[in-house]
């Protein structure tokens, strides 16, 4: 006995997180970029909206019941339904396809796209100072924000050295798009100020997947057998 609810969720949340999966991919690099991060990102919520849109069109590319040979049907429905999904019409007809991509295709793929954004793309206003450091346009009332939480220097300083920055980029024809290859190209002696916000976006955090690989690493070294293992043998393991 086939729960069709249940495939079909399967099938939908197969879609989903097949565009989810160059993200996931890229998360678990340890030298991640938080610019191309949220690029990253933005293509993925792009994408899923782009299938949101379409929903009725892909749907049916989605659900694949009729390969298993099984009577898709839809449970009773009612006027008042508090413990599960329930699509009332006036008329009491509707089609199982429309009543399942209505009660689990919509709202998950809905759900996905606001938890990407949530997640990933909040973000995006924090790179709105240090977009100044990659293109030629300077807005200098969130470069200046970005000055005075990050540096505590003088503004025109800053902003003469930020230009002549753009201009040795333009000049050598070297216009890096991600944080670590403009950091290499910068010279910390001759842009110190410049150097050290591409420091900062370099190290601000995008996911936890470093931290988390050490806490599972040292789950496995400092097991409960190792319990009383002292902290120089324990750094001396890991």
């Amino acid at each position: 006995m086939y729960c069709v609810s249940i495939l079909i969720a399967l099938q939908i949340v197969k879609v989903v997180f097949s565009y989810g999966l160059p993200l996931c991919k890229f998360f678990q690099k340890n030298d991640i970029d938080l610019k191309e991060a949220v690029q990253l990102a933005e293509c993925n919520v792009s994408m899923l909206e782009d299938l949101r849109q379409n929903i009725e069109k892909e749907f049916k590319s989605m659900n694949r019941y009729n390969i298993l040979d099984i009577n898709i049907s839809i449970k009773r429905i009612v006027k008042k339904q508090a413990n599960r999904a329930n699509i009332f019409t006036e008329d009491k007809t509707i089609q199982p396809e429309n009543y399942y991509r209505i009660t689990i295709a919509i709202p998950y793929i809905d759900s996905f796209i606001i938890n990407l954004k949530e997640r990933f793309l909040i973000p995006k206003n924090i790179l709105k100072g240090f977009q100044c450091i990659f293109s030629g346009n300077i807005d200098f009332q969130e470069f200046e924000e970005l000055l005075h939480f990050y540096l505590d220097t003088d503004v025109q300083t800053v902003i003469a050295e930020l230009k002549i920055w753009q201009s040795k980029l333009n000049l050598t024809n070297q216009h890096p798009t991600i944080a670590i290859d403009a950091l290499k190209l910068c010279n910390s002696s001759i842009f110190p100020n410049v150097y050290q916000l591409l420091k900062i976006l370099c190290t601000l955090p995008v996911s936890t997947s470093t931290p988390e690989r050490t806490f599972s690493c040292l789950k496995r070294l400092k097991t409960y057998l190792r319990n009383t293992m002292a902290e120089t043998r324990l750094n001396g393991l890991t």
